[in-house]
């Protein structure tokens, strides 16, 4: 069918009729029921839609499916091992530094740093918010989130360690 859009999504192939100009974020959470992408501001200013668009974060609220066909996609959900259900690591840190309070602007804020910490292993702070700086966090949890990422990276290093 020509007017189908195909891509990756969170690791599998999907296809989805006569989607190319309507909102990546709409597709996400109404068409597959993804829920980890939230609806913000709708201007790509608040980074609550974030996904990762091959690996590099992606506002869905303005990017139109069309933009995808092709690509890998990444949500919230696509992040923990499928065959565990174990959390990915960036996820694991803000769980153990307590990242989140009401947990709104979480899934921008998990999204950005694991494309952060893929290109940048061992950021230091201003690292951390100038990747940061697009999310939006109205609690007020910034520190709690520096701590988080600073967090997943020491994960994420013991996982390279551990690795074969």
């Amino acid at each position: 069918m020509a007017d189908q859009v195909a891509f990756t999504l969170n690791g599998r192939a999907v296809a989805i009729p006569a989607a190319g100009t309507r909102a990546l974020l709409d597709v996400l959470r109404g068409d597959f029921g993804l829920h980890g992408p939230k609806y913000g501001c709708g201007l790509a200013q608040c980074g609550a839609c974030m996904v990762l668009v091959d690996g590099q974060p992606a506002r869905a609220c303005v990017l139109r499916t069309g933009r995808v066909a092709g690509r890998h996609v990444t949500t919230l959900e696509g992040l923990a091992d499928p065959a565990t259900g174990r959390l990915h690591p960036v996820q694991q840190g803000f769980v153990q530094a307590e990242g989140a309070q009401c947990g709104y602007c979480l899934n921008g804020m998990v999204m950005t740093a694991v494309a952060l910490l893929a290109r940048d292993p061992d950021p230091d702070d201003d690292r951390i918010r100038a990747a940061l700086r697009h999310n939006l966090c109205r609690c007020g949890t910034h520190q709690e989130i520096i701590a988080s990422v600073r967090r997943a990276a020491v994960l994420l290093a013991e996982q390279r360690a551990a690795a074969p």
